[in-house]
């Protein structure tokens, strides 16, 4: 019997090779680095992230040619090379470079100088990458389960916290959980339709094969693992606990990047494989997107933690998304594209304010912690103002214009109640924002603390996510357009 060995076109894999070497090489440097060195890991995770991103606006054009339903496929469909994976490639380099520039500062504050962490993340963004581009059912999986295995390591980080040791056997065995789920669904799909290619299962349910029991199962379990990646209620009980335990750089690579990569495979998989299905698929999402924009929004009006608070606007910031997921067609998935990177920018910056406050001192974590910040810290305070308007989605902000195109799609798809339980949650959020911000400007500190000095990194991430932050919100027109040309593929 003759061996055929598989044509592989290595393009598609192009983005990601960068990020595999580096992590591997910041991994093996780290071993030789004096501890007053380690800075050096985290420049040279810098310049893979950067090595991927120039990679990824390269192959947008030259590869793919002018047409914009151009794709291309690494090993049979297994891997895909599209407007689509590099659109996401771009926005989870984005979310990496800022973690790294966050962390740069973070742990060294925190007496934490371990370069395996900078290998982590870089590992942990070559699964996201992975999952955005796959074909195949399992190569999503395989996506899935290798940013999983580093987030789970990167939110116990702190070996001697007890809160981030609680943090990490909660993300570990929850995920697990939801991770079996999501791999009985793909093999009850498997045996519904003899294949685990997105394009072959599309091509089936296509020619006329009604749905089997087993094939509708098989989904909802699907929509369970990608339920619990993303947050959304009632498979959200584990982000507040994890996201409050992990360390702050890492609770933000978690909000930010897992919510972009699970979109991703979430929009390939039920846009491009089950759209005959989308009857059945929207009435479960549009339920789960009113209890998980309300849940979300109505709990973080208690919280007096701004970790807490932050992952509770978090869970309800998935909800928006699920509502544009609803919506569908071009509109719909164009302003999740759109919210996912306004999103991105507007939490990490938050975060990196956070991290800014800390320098030597105990996190400030209590929202009384910031009574006053706006006389001491003028500066960062209106950064953290701007952010909070943002995820409020008061203008001009980028949140503003992401919810606008989110809540207009579901207007232009007619799905008026569920824009309106939209608008009237954004109402109920604008409270715990704003509360952020009449602390900061309206209160007084019980007593003033010692002003330290910012890391230029943690400054550095703030700056970029503000000027972001604004200018999507005054200048959204451009990123809209890259978003309208990376659905073609996925989006009818």
């Amino acid at each position: 019997m003759e061996l055929v060995l598989p044509q592989i076109d290595w393009a598609p894999f192009a983005p990601l090779i960068p990020v595999a070497i580096g992590g591997l090489t910041t991994l093996v440097t780290d071993l030789f680095l004096p501890p007053g060195r380690k800075y050096l890991i985290a420049i040279l995770s810098l310049m893979a992230i950067a090595a991927s991103i120039l990679i990824s606006i390269g192959l947008w054009g030259p590869i793919l040619g002018s047409d914009l339903e151009m794709v291309r496929y690494g090993i049979h469909d297994a891997v895909v090379l599209d407007r689509f994976s590099l659109f996401f490639y771009l926005v989870l380099g984005l979310v990496s470079m800022l973690t790294i520039l966050l962390s740069m500062g973070h742990l060294d504050t925190a007496a934490a100088d371990q370069g395996e962490y900078y290998s982590l993340v870089l590992f942990s963004t070559l699964g996201m990458m992975l999952m955005a581009a796959g074909g195949d059912l399992i190569v999503i999986f395989l996506g899935l389960e290798t940013f999983s295995l580093a987030l789970y390591t990167l939110a116990g980080f702190w070996r001697t916290d007890l809160r981030s040791n609680e943090s990490a056997l909660k993300y570990l065995l929850l995920g697990a959980f939801a991770s079996a789920f999501f791999l009985y669904g793909i093999a009850l799909i498997y045996g519904a339709t003899g294949t685990t290619m997105l394009r072959q299962i599309a091509a089936f349910l296509a020619d006329g094969h009604p749905p089997a029991p087993l094939f509708m199962i098989g989904g909802g379990l699907l929509l369970v693992g990608f339920g619990f990646k993303i947050a959304s209620v009632p498979f959200h009980m584990w982000a507040p606990d994890v996201y409050e335990g992990a360390p702050t750089s890492v609770t933000a690579f978690m909000i930010a990047g897992t919510k972009a990569a699970a979109f991703a495979a979430f929009l390939r998989v039920f846009l491009l494989a089950l759209p005959a299905l989308h009857v059945q698929w929207s009435m479960a999402i549009w339920v789960l997107a009113v209890l998980t924009m309300t849940v979300g929004n109505l709990v973080a009006l208690v919280q007096d933690n701004i970790k807490r608070m932050l992952a509770y606007s978090s869970i309800a910031h998935a909800g928006y998304l699920l509502v544009a997921l609803v919506a569908g067609g071009s509109s719909g998935v164009a302003s999740i594209l759109f919210y996912l990177v306004a999103y991105a920018l507007m939490n990490l910056g938050a975060f990196a304010v956070i991290i800014a406050l800390q320098g030597n001192e105990q996190e400030r974590l209590l929202l009384t912690d910031y009574a006053g910040l706006g006389w001491q810290r003028p500066v960062l305070a209106a950064c953290m103002a701007i952010f909070m308007f943002s995820l409020a989605g008061i203008p001009p902000t980028a949140g503003f214009m992401g919810k606008l195109y989110i809540f207009s799609a579901a207007l232009e798809g007619h799905y008026l109640g569920l824009a309106v339980i939209g608008v009237l949650n954004s109402v109920i959020s604008v409270y715990f924002y704003l509360r952020v911000i009449v602390i900061m400007y309206m209160s007084e500190a019980a007593s003033p603390r010692p002003l330290v000095p910012a890391s230029v990194a943690a400054v550095l991430a703030v700056v970029m996510s503000v000027l972001g932050t604004l200018h999507l919100g005054l200048f959204p027109a451009g990123l809209l357009d890259l978003a309208r040309q990376s659905i073609a593929a996925v989006a009818g």
